[in-house]
Formats: structure tokens, C-alpha cells, sequence
């Protein structure tokens, strides 16, 4: 926010360095509060594969995707939330917002990501992309794991129970919910879909980050 602000502030004289900005928010009460899942949605599989992002070196888009399940509150109960994360650029590439927890969802967002990249990004061929996750039970789904392999990408997880282990996609989905109000109430799943659609553009298109020099994702992503 300080980034985006400076200089439009500074067109208005006024000159206010990081701190200052956030002793200001903090005065006001407009920080943004972290909020704890109360819902989980992961159920550990069967399968176990090895970590094969640990000591990477990230150097470049569709290099390694990490997914995740979120839940999303609707007044008709909870729908879920699937995403997958470029981890160079910090993209989300795929989705997929639907009412069970059930493999196709995943499978879907996995469809979706894969569309995206062939796409809006120079390299065409996703062999040997790593696709990093949690040992959930739609990740070690034979359907999932199947559809990896049609894509000839390498699945990835961490240990079980280890949430430091897919770091980044537990950091999306706080930004989403913490950040974009993702954690309200919505009417039903059609509204939390339209929700979700325009809180992943701006996600995407408007919001820097630091690990990124202050860029955008999209910035990271398809003009690499």
C-alpha cells in the first residue's frame, strides 16, 4: 500500500516514510488483522512423493506450481477453493471454486493453470514442471496424480502436517482472505465464484510484492 501511495502523496506534499505510514494505519485501526482457519480441508493420502523444491533454485516461471485448498463460507455452507501458484512470479495461474472436496476441483484448477500457461507464456512445454503440494488427499488421488503424469510434471510434497513445507500457498490464500475480504460471508456458491474471479485479477494484476521488487505478479510471470 505505502509503494502504491508514494507518489501520488508525494504529489500532494506529503512525504512519509514506511514506518510513519504504518504507525498511521496502526493509529486508525486499519491494519489488516490475520485471521486463523477454523475449517480444514486437508485429509492426508496414501501416496507420499519427496520434496523436490527443498534448496531449489527458483529462476524462472512454470518451474515449480504450488497448490492448495481453501474454504470459502457461503450462506448456503462451505465451498472450496482450489489454486495453483506460479512459485517464481507468485501468478495464480489456475483455480477452481466448487462445493465438495472432492479430487475433480483440483483437477479442474490443474486444467485451468495448464490452459494459462500454454497460453501467456513464451515457453509452450510444461515437461518437468514440478507441481509442489500437501499430502491432501486430492493430491495423492490416482485421477490427480494420473493427469500429472499425462503432462509429464513432477509431483512434489512435503512432509505431512508441515505447513512451512508449502509456505507460499498458505501465504496466497491469507492475502486472498485477509487482504481482499475473501473471508466474508457470501450469498452462495455463484456469488463466491464472481467473488473469487475478480479478487485473483487483482491478486495478479495490481498488487506488488516484496519478494518481486515490488512488482506485480503478472509482471513476473507472463512478460518472463
Amino acid at each position: 500500500m505505502h509503494d502504491k501511495l508514494r507518489s501520488p502523496m508525494a504529489s500532494l506534499g506529503i512525504l512519509r516514510g514506511r514506518d510513519t505510514f504504518f504507525d498511521i494505519l496502526r493509529h486508525h485501526d486499519l491494519l489488516v488483522k490475520p485471521k486463523r482457519s477454523g475449517h480444514r480441508t486437508t485429509y492426508p493420502g496414501f501416496l507420499r512423493f519427496p520434496n523436490l523444491i527443498q534448496d531449489l533454485e527458483i529462476t524462472h516461471p512454470n518451474q515449480v506450481w504450488v497448490s492448495d485448498i481453501t474454504y470459502i463460507t457461503t450462506e448456503e455452507g462451505f465451498v472450496y477453493l482450489a489454486l495453483i501458484t506460479d512459485l517464481y512470479s507468485r501468478f495464480i495461474v489456475g483455480y477452481d471454486i466448487s462445493s465438495s472436496l472432492a479430487v475433480e476441483g483440483a483437477q479442474r484448477a490443474l486444467e485451468n493453470a495448464t490452459q494459462m500457461a500454454l497460453k501467456n507464456t513464451a515457453k509452450k512445454d510444461l515437461a518437468d514442471l514440478i507441481h509442489h503440494s500437501d499430502h491432501g488427499v486430492q493430491y495423492t488421488a490416482y485421477a490427480y496424480q494420473d493427469q500429472l503424469k499425462d503432462l509429464s510434471m513432477k509431483a512434489s510434497m512435503g512432509e505431512v502436517g508441515n505447513c512451512y513445507d508449502n509456505a507460499v500457498a498458505e501465504r496466497v490464500n491469507g492475502i486472498l482472505k485477509n487482504e481482499y475480504n475473501l473471508d466474508a460471508l457470501f450469498l452462495n456458491l455463484a456469488h463466491a465464484q464472481q467473488a473469487v474471479h475478480e479478487i485473483v485479477w487483482l491478486y495478479n494484476y495490481d498488487r506488488p510484492h516484496l519478494s518481486l521488487d515490488m512488482a506485480t505478479p503478472v509482471e513476473f510471470y507472463i512478460l518472463n
